[in-house]
């Protein structure tokens, strides 16, 4: 019995907010250089108010988004967005695949350059590997990704924290100088918003995690967990990135920088893993988001489901696309679309959730 509730328990609140934080670290913490143009650039204090945004916006968001999904049954995007908006679902849909599109060209932008200038390989091999293991994830579907994004967001902690203390450790002075050196500037509130907007865009992917949950009170809290699973990296890489302040703000892949900067070969070795392995988890959960609206579409038709062969030749396009998009430059993808992107994702996700959900979550009971 305590196994069988100890296997529950990691079910409906860790596996979400991992499943999650998974997602959306390519495009939300990968390169470093999100959280550089969302938090830092805006001071020490004014980048720390600007997480609190984030955090909270994202925590409100998801576990409302998971109570709609549950009292609904709605386990992924397009059946969702059809009892929240109707015939107004496909709105969402687009957004959401050039939002896609978009995460992958700044996640192919960053592997093609970390690879070509530190390890002299050709962009297109770094492109190339993305594909394949993409591929392989999409074809074994669900119940794979899943498990693989779990163990890797524990690798991505581990890796995250000896990057963080080794950082610290190399800090001269106190931490509480750091606040010293980057004066608030004004817009964070504004920057923090914007960031949780587009982040939260990938939270209708991942509405699979949402069949494990029985109860309203697992939906909330498990939602809330996951956005306090998700900010905590933005807390860190924070502090991490004033300690090379102002330098590091003019840096395509800051993340990467700091850590070269300091010289810890092994570190920088393992840091390279978990970024490019990143990446690939990044894409793999979101295509499988894709893959579920598919499947349900098929289901509802009666023609059965996604081959395992289809799920990855949808991979294989949607990087090959991305790929294109990619020679844009990382700085121009993050800093032009995402925050463009933002203000859509508001008009038709958050806005009429916050309104509309929460009128038939409250229609539907407990």
């Amino acid at each position: 019995m305590l196994a069988l509730f100890d296997r529950r328990f990691f079910r409906v609140y860790i596996i979400p907010g991992a499943v999650f934080q998974s997602i959306m670290v390519g495009g939300g913490y990968g390169t470093g250089r999100e959280t550089v143009e969302y938090f830092t650039s805006y001071g020490a204090v004014g980048g720390l108010l600007a997480i609190l945004v984030s955090a909270i916006v994202l925590a409100v968001v998801i576990a409302t988004s998971f109570e709609l999904s549950r009292s609904l049954g709605a386990y992924d995007y397009r059946h969702f967005f059809k009892h929240l908006l109707g015939r107004g679902w496909i709105a969402f849909e687009i957004l959401m695949i050039l939002l896609f599109l978009l995460i992958l060209a700044v996640l192919a932008s960053a592997a093609g350059n970390i690879l070509r200038d530190n390890f002299g390989i050709p962009y297109s091999a770094g492109l190339a590997v993305m594909l394949a293991v993409i591929g392989v994830l999409t074809f074994y579907g669900r119940d794979v990704i899943e498990k693989v994004l779990t163990l890797w967001s524990f690798f991505l902690y581990a890796v995250f924290i000896a990057f963080f203390v080794t950082v610290f450790s190399g800090l001269d002075g106190s931490l509480t100088s750091l606040f010293a050196v980057a004066k608030t500037e004004p817009g964070w509130l504004t920057s923090g918003f914007q960031y949780a907007l587009y982040n939260l865009a990938v939270v209708p992917l991942l509405l699979y995690v949402v069949r494990a949950f029985r109860t309203r009170a697992e939906a909330i809290k498990s939602g809330c967990i996951a956005a306090l699973i998700a900010m905590t990296p933005a807390v860190l890489f924070h502090l991490a990135f004033l300690t090379a302040w102002p330098e590091i703000l003019d840096e395509n892949i800051p993340a990467y920088w700091l850590m070269s900067s300091m010289g810890s070969v092994i570190l920088l070795g393992l840091f390279t893993v978990m970024l490019f392995g990143t990446f690939i988890e990044t894409g793999a959960g979101m295509l499988q988001g894709i893959n579920e609206r598919i499947d349900g579409y098929l289901q509802d038709t009666g023609s059965g489901s996604l081959r395992p062969r289809t799920r990855a030749a949808i991979a294989v396009v949607a990087i090959l696309v991305s790929a294109g998009l990619s020679f844009w430059g990382i700085t121009n993808l993050i800093a032009k679309g995402y925050g463009t992107m933002a203000w859509g994702f508001l008009v038709v996700y958050v806005i009429p959730l916050l309104t509309i959900g929460i009128y038939r979550i409250t229609k539907q009971g407990n």
